[in-house]
């Protein structure tokens, strides 16, 4: 193989992406049981929380195998549809009261609620022993995400953050297609994601009260964040500071940039810096409208410095690679495409390529034509999509750059789709007849199976939190770098900004009194 070199601790990364069973097999060997494991024969007794969205996502990967036999929300009108798939699950609105009652016969628990819930459901589950799979982006802010990372070193119990890519086929093959070599040293990288997160269209005081709609618990949604008056806005909660990290920054760009994370080895060395660039609508209420973030990482191993580009809500000033045809789409309208000339391969996922609308200044749409032809690009199981396609159904003129990533090497450029689903060499005409690398990382499960095999004494899930919680950090930096103007210079070893005594204030999250955040 030419290219990068690789040390045994970069294949044993390699087993954390997709995962081993081990040769003793599932929960024999003697010590597991006594941590809380199962054995592979047994089913786990599996709770949910938080059931507006993704909660019935998620389930159902864990419901193949184990059994689900409680659910928990905050608001009864989101989580009727759920109860009914689930007759036999006892059914809570306080997380609390959920664990105090099964007690020993919960052995694990899936979170899917808004982010400033994340770190407290997390860290009581690990404390009274159950496995925890948490929807990303895991924590909002770096504080946290050292705090669940110690928590998982103490408490020893199986882990994943809820960031699916980290599963797929396609993210696999642009690590391997990257150490190959095939465009060699990358110093650079880009990455979309078409919506923003801030445009709500009131003023940054925040919205009106409204009544609290029957059948959900307001104070018990806020949970730890400051008390406030109800407004259904608050319930579109990645808008606002308070709530979650960085808007579509701890949304889709977790995914989008999650091939960068692992192909170039982000997790060997922290950021020195981060700057948030042409930010649309900076306030301390709700997050901007559209921005760019810069992370600036130093050399890792041998391989050079790179600075990361993720872009909300904006193309950015990245150029195409020279060679692309006209009407060529630099990410494919969507993520499941077979490419050109048959050249697919099968991978995981559900090949979902979001795309929203480009804002301008004042929070207005911008359209934008739509590139024609169809993407190329390695991608997921399953058939073609129409150019333009996507979720929600709005005009296919008003689109924006789409969710994705561009590599751009000192030999080429690499990009890929979504979540990781799909990867490709750009221009198109250098991906018709590529031959792909050998495969050096094991190919698994689907996510939520992957966090299953951890939780029965298998190989550590993709994501555990020993690994989620260094990528989560660093895109935790960016969520300051939005609320505080200025090229910030970051200490990781000594967890502060050396530049920015405003910035160090947001290293840690504000939460109201009785719901402070410790190691017991």
């Amino acid at each position: 193989m030419s290219g990068f070199r690789f040390s045994r601790r970069h294949f044993f990364y390699g087993t954390l992406l997709a995962g081993i069973v081990p040769r003793v097999g599932f929960g024999s060997q003697p010590s597991l049981k006594a941590l809380g494991y199962k054995s592979f024969n047994e089913k786990l007794n599996i709770a949910c929380i938080g059931l507006g969205m993704r909660g019935p996502q998620i389930l159902p990967g864990a419901a193949a195998s184990e059994n689900i036999v409680a659910l928990c929300e905050v608001d009864d009108n989101k989580g009727a549809q759920t109860y009914e798939l689930y007759p036999k699950a006892r059914k809570y609105k306080d997380y609390r009261r959920m664990l105090d009652a099964e007690g020993q016969n919960l052995d694990a628990v899936m979170i899917a609620v808004p982010d400033h819930w994340h770190t407290h459901m997390s860290l009581e589950c690990m404390q009274r022993g159950k496995h925890v799979y948490c929807e990303k982006p895991l924590t909002r802010t770096v504080w946290e995400a050292r705090l669940l990372a110690a928590a998982a070193l103490k408490y020893k119990v199986a882990t994943q953050m809820g960031n699916q890519g980290f599963s797929h086929e396609g993210t696999k093959t642009a690590c391997e297609m990257l150490w190959s070599g095939e465009i060699g040293e990358v110093r650079e990288v880009h990455s979309w994601t078409g919506g923003g997160a801030g445009a709500l269209g009131y003023p940054a005081s925040g919205p009106p009260e409204q009544p609290v709609p029957a059948g959900l618990d307001w104070d018990l949604w806020l949970g730890p964040a400051s008390p406030r008056a109800f407004n259904a806005d608050y319930l579109r909660w990645r808008s606002f500071i308070d709530f979650s990290c960085g808007g579509t920054l701890g949304d889709w760009l977790v995914h989008c940039l999650g091939p960068a994370h692992l192909a170039l080895r982000l997790d060997l060395a922290a950021p020195t810096s981060v700057e948030a660039v042409n930010v649309v609508e900076r306030n301390t209420f709700r997050w901007p409208a559209s921005d760019e973030v810069i992370y600036e990482f130093p050399a890792r191993g041998n391989m050079p410095p790179v600075t990361i580009h993720a872009y909300q809500a904006m193309r950015g000033a990245f150029q195409n690679p020279p060679g692309m045809a006209d009407g060529e789409p630099l990410l494919p309208p969507m993520g499941n495409l077979a490419a050109d000339k048959n050249r697919q391969f099968l991978g995981g996922g559900d090949g979902m390529l979001l795309v929203g609308p480009q804002l301008d200044a004042r929070g207005q749409r911008v359209p934008r034509p739509t590139p024609q032809g169809a993407g190329r690009g390695a991608g997921a199981r399953g058939g073609a999509a129409g150019a333009g396609g996507a979720r929600g159904g709005s005009d296919s003129a008003d689109r924006g750059p789409g969710n994705g990533t561009v590599f751009v090497g000192s030999k080429g450029y690499m990009a890929t789709g979504s979540r990781g689903e799909g990867v490709w060499l750009l221009p198109a005409s250098r991906w018709a007849d590529y031959v792909l690398p050998p495969q050096v990382l094991l190919r698994g499960i689907n996510h939520q199976q992957d966090w299953i095999r951890a939780c029965k004494g298998g190989t550590p899930g993709a994501s555990e939190f020993a690994v989620a919680c260094r990528y989560i950090e660093w895109l935790a930096l960016g969520a300051v770098a939005l609320r505080v103007p200025g090229k910030l210079l970051w200490d990781a070893r000594n967890m502060r900004f050396t530049n920015s005594e405003e910035a160090n204030k947001y290293l840690r999250p504000t939460v109201r009194k009785g719901w402070e955040l410790r190691l017991t």
